[in-house]
């Protein structure tokens, strides 16, 4: 296979002021690795490294926590909430730089879906209510999400300044890029939410009050680091704890959710769905296609990519501009060397994040197979 055969896949592109050798991206994967005080490990620098080796034009770290009281939600899971995260941080960057390949850290806050905070035992999320859906056994959680107390307005202001310093912290250690975790159910997800936000204040009711949260945090991280490095947002419909989910309102809302990110004006916007990139609101459209007609700027798409030829078309029919893979990318970290040495990439296989979503789990799984 040659690289004529794939030539959007392949084709060099930047991202703001990145340079991609081509349109894979490695998306954020949770591999709780990391100290349990949150430093990156040597078997994480290594990892990440592999993936610059394997010919990726772009890597996500895993979501990072931005400060030490709400934000994690993981055992094991990555910070960059004080210095020595940053410190442990740098080893990465910079292992992934000997192989001339840029890297994005990705930010997230927990909210009220806790599995693991070594700093309390309660989440924080827009209201009190049950956030629906079973902690994940392969992060080392079982049964209910423990119910979260509502966060204050205080607390959200210190919420987006953690995102704004764990930026600066990134850019300082090294970093291409920064992207604010607004999917998944997640803190901020959790504000777009109608299940898990009943709030009556400007953070609730309208989809324009539900997505404010989302723009505060991307107004502060611009103003920090937008200077300096690309700053994206990913957003999502499906959730962690609800696969099923879809914004109430369809078009309607993505027209305004993505108008008010437009408005706010990050670098690029980050689309990942569960299923793949399959159709909305009975709409025969996909929700990176959407993404793409409203927003009109930069978008990356993740979801059931990991057939080239398919990622290919999507970028040939103008549905995004950059293709981001997690479970082809977990199961072969040289999936597009391969791909254009014309081999074929390991599958993926559930085995690798069984029982446990730990990296030395996967090199076992790997191992033995």
């Amino acid at each position: 296979m040659t690289r004529e055969a794939y030539p959007n896949l392949f084709d060099p592109k930047h991202l703001g002021s990145v340079l991609m050798k081509n349109r894979a991206c490695v998306a954020p994967m949770t591999r709780i690795s990391a100290t349990e005080d949150g430093v990156p490990t040597d078997i994480m620098v290594d990892h990440y490294q592999a993936y610059a080796k394997g010919g990726w034009g772009l890597v996500f770290t895993e979501g990072t926590y931005v400060d030490e009281t709400h934000a994690q939600g993981y055992i094991n899971q990555p910070g960059m909430a004080n210095a020595g995260h940053a410190a442990g941080w740098r080893r990465v960057v910079d292992a992934v730089h000997e192989e001339n390949t840029p890297i994005f850290q990705q930010f997230i806050h927990a909210g009220g879906l806790i599995q693991n905070n070594r700093y309390v035992k309660t989440g924080i999320a827009p209201s009190r209510v049950d956030q629906l859906g079973q902690m994940m056994p392969h992060y080392f959680g079982e049964g209910p999400f423990p119910e979260p107390r509502e966060i204050t307005k205080d607390e959200i202001k210190g919420v987006v300044a953690s995102f704004a310093a764990a930026a600066r912290r990134a850019a300082d250690a090294g970093f291409d890029g920064v992207e604010i975790h607004g999917a998944n159910g997640y803190l901020l997800d959790q504000f777009l939410t109608t299940f898990a936000n009943v709030r009556d204040d400007e953070y609730g009711g309208s989809t324009e009050n539900r997505i404010r949260f989302h723009c505060e945090v991307l107004n502060a991280v611009l103003d920090a680091v937008g200077s300096r490095m690309p700053v994206g947002i990913r957003i999502s419909q499906t959730k962690v704890n609800n696969f099923e989910y879809q914004w109430p309102g369809g078009a309607d809302d993505a027209r305004i959710i993505f108008g008010a990110l437009k408005a706010v004006g990050p670098t690029y916007i980050h689309v990942s769905t569960h299923k793949g990139l399959e159709e909305v609101w009975n709409s025969g459209r996909n929700l990176a296609d959407w993404t793409k007609e409203i927003w009109g700027g930069p978008t990356i798409a993740c979801g059931g990519l990991q057939d080239p030829a398919r990622a290919d078309t999507l970028l040939a029919d103008g549905h995004a501009d950059f293709c981001a893979l997690g479970k082809g990318a977990l199961a072969d970290p040289a999936w597009p060397e391969k791909i254009l040495a014309g081999e074929e990439p390991i599958g993926f296989d559930p085995g690798m994040i069984k029982p446990y979503a730990t990296l030395q789990n996967t090199l076992d799984w790997r191992a033995a197979n």
